[in-house]
């Protein structure tokens, strides 16, 4: 298992299984963890200094989120991405989404459309300077600040977790792609739809710009195909 890369956390503020597990989960959502690898028990008492007992609690909370595979006397791996999870993940994704932007329309003030209009101008940094993972946390950022402003919040934490395995696909395709651009158009005219407090605007905006976000597993598959644990349902 490698953590070149994985950033080191002080793990006493909080309790230590679930800052194992929030740091292993991103590091797989990321792909710094790869799909398939190997995951020692180990390794991760080492680095955090800690008994099995919490270790094992994260690693069983993420087998139950579909990110690790758990194997009796063979041992612990990455998960495949699963593209029917990938799939289930659009549905869910487009309608949450467009079910809180509809009402941050109706909420957005003056403030909210400059906090949005400054995640634009940071997506458009980081996109010039190829960061693929600024470019990636600041596309979640704006979404998260959608979500928060339609009053519910919790409806942000739904979305990523049922959009874990669509996140480590765009991960994987952030470099290959031209689609930066399009995305940062498409955030841009949300802005203006909120702007202007209009609902369908909004919703019509965010479901366009939804329709797109899954990059093309064709190529994907065709790059990284042990990755992958199933071929896309193509009926």
């Amino acid at each position: 298992m490698q953590f070149d890369g994985l950033e080191r956390v002080d793990l006493r503020a909080v309790p230590i299984s679930a800052r194992v597990h929030e740091v292993l989960r991103k590091a797989i959502t990321n792909v710094e963890l790869l799909p398939g690898a190997p995951v020692s028990e180990k390794e991760l008492c080492e680095r955090y200094g800690v008994s099995r007992t919490p270790v094992r609690e994260a690693l069983l909370r993420l087998a139950d989120e579909r990110l690790v595979d758990i194997f009796p006397q063979r041992g612990t791996f990455v998960s495949r991405i699963r593209l029917d999870s990938v799939q289930d993940g659009m549905v869910i994704r487009q309608a949450l989404e467009r079910a809180s932007v509809r009402r941050a329309s109706s909420r957005a003030t003056p403030a909210d459309i400059a906090g949005l209009r400054i995640s634009l101008a940071r997506q458009r940094a980081s996109n010039l300077a190829a960061d693929f993972a600024v470019f990636h946390a600041e596309d979640e950022g704006f979404h998260q600040r959608i979500a928060d402003l339609s009053g519910h919040p919790s409806l942000w934490r739904v979305v990523r977790q049922e959009k874990v395995q669509i996140d480590r696909c765009r991960v994987l395709h952030l470099p290959l792609s031209s689609r930066r651009e399009d995305v940062i158009a498409e955030h841009a005219a949300i802005v203006d739809a909120l702007e202007r407090n209009d609902p369908d605007a909004a919703e019509h905006a965010m479901h366009a710009h939804l329709a797109g976000v899954l990059p093309g597993i064709d190529e994907l598959l065709e790059l990284h195909p042990d990755y992958f644990d199933s071929l896309p349902n193509r009926t």
